[in-house]
């Protein structure tokens, strides 16, 4: 598994990205204050997303034919590096972006694609993914959501939870059970794009202990859907969602959630004059530590790019960038518990505050530390 992760460099046709898409950041973020760009991915902005699908930054990957890019990996890493770097809003086009989309590019029908792919390159059609399900936690497989077959489509019910920004979405790709019972675990599981307009649907916000609101509850009291809902093949969800949770694995997104914090502890530590050893050292292991994560990063990329699906690696960068994240939030507060004459800015407060309350999330968000130890010791024939 090792030698898969080989230094990569990007190529130059894909930074160039780079500076302008850093430029429509900038002025995007302007006005945004330190505490709310720590919350990038809940941060949900539909017009900042409009504005980055007319520039052509969404749907890097997906065919031109779709109004995709039709561009690969490396073009989609260095956008979302910037845009996770700067602390951008990202939560509206998020999920429909980096998961939606491929998913009905490689399992939807030509319809599917012909509607949903141009809307989302436009940022017109926001999705969520209904996976967890009360009971459930991290084992999918136990979903009991049912979708039973009618004369005219799917009804459905059951309960999702944990969906992010449902509340906002447009449309949700839910795993269901079409057949047999949780007691089948895999088998008969099928995936349906769900319209959260429809008839019997209820969204209720969650609050989490930062006071934000960006999960729900979704129920479903039968939920009527036409045939056309389903996407790929009836009993191939999990094969299916397994593929689309690689997605979300294989990105940039997994060591980037605390970079903010980092960014404002170097302008704090500069204001202050500091140059003790301690100071530096602690920059010096955030920076290594980014730097090496960053290399992993982009290698588990370019075996995206090559065709590859790099399920145990970015599994690897995923635990290993978490762990990262996490970390960071700690080092910086008891650095600064540590020098109580100097002065620091509210928004650096609460902009730790705010981290150090949501990163054992960071760990939790597209498979639990456990389930992807688990995916990594298969790969290392340890299991």
């Amino acid at each position: 598994m090792f030698q898969n992760l080989s230094l990569s460099p990007l190529p130059p046709s894909d930074e160039a990205l780079r500076k302008p898409v850093r430029r429509m950041i900038a002025d995007a973020i302007a006005h945004i204050p330190l505490d709310a760009r720590a919350r990038s991915w809940q941060g949900f902005d539909a017009a900042f997303s409009r504005a980055l699908g007319q520039a052509g930054y969404l749907g890097l990957t997906l065919p031109e034919r779709y109004g995709g890019g039709g561009r690969g990996p490396f073009a989609r890493f260095v956008v979302v590096e910037e845009l996770l770097a700067a602390g951008a809003p990202v939560a509206a086009h998020w999920i429909a972006d980096r998961q939606s989309a491929p998913l009905i590019l490689n399992y939807g029908t030509d319809a599917q694609r012909d509607f949903y792919l141009p809307r989302i390159c436009r940022g017109k059609a926001f999705f969520c993914i209904g996976m967890s399900e009360p009971g459930s936690g991290s084992d999918l497989a136990s979903v009991r959501t049912r979708a039973d077959a009618t004369d005219t489509g799917w009804l459905v019910n059951g309960q999702k939870i944990w969906t992010t920004n449902a509340t906002h979405s447009d449309y949700m790709i839910a795993l269901v059970r079409t057949s047999g019972t949780a007691a089948d675990r895999h088998a008969g599981l099928s995936q349906l794009i769900i319209d959260l307009k429809a008839p019997g649907i209820t969204i209720r916000p969650i609050v989490d202990l930062a006071g934000d609101a960006h999960f729900a509850e979704v129920f479903f009291d039968n939920v009527a859907l036409p045939a056309d809902a389903l996407i790929g093949t009836e009993g191939q969800g999990w094969h299916q969602v397994n593929a689309e949770l690689a997605f979300e694995r294989s990105g940039p997104e997994r060591i980037y959630s605390s970079i903010i914090l980092v960014d404002a502890w170097i302008a704090h530590v500069a204001a202050a004059g500091r140059l003790d050893g301690d100071t530096a050292a602690l920059a010096g292991r955030m920076t290594a530590e980014l730097a090496t994560l960053r290399a992993m990063s982009i290698a588990v990329t370019a075996l995206l790019a090559r065709g590859e699906s790099p399920v145990v690696e970015a599994s690897l960068v995923k635990d290993l960038g978490t762990t990262f994240e996490q970390s960071v939030p700690t080092w910086i507060g008891d650095d600064l518990a540590a020098h109580p004459e100097e002065a620091v800015v509210p928004e650096l407060y609460r902009a730790l505050l705010y981290l150090s309350q949501i990163a054992p999330s960071f760990s939790l968000r597209g498979g639990t530390r456990e389930i992807l130890r688990g995916i990594i010791a298969r790969g290392l024939g340890l299991r």
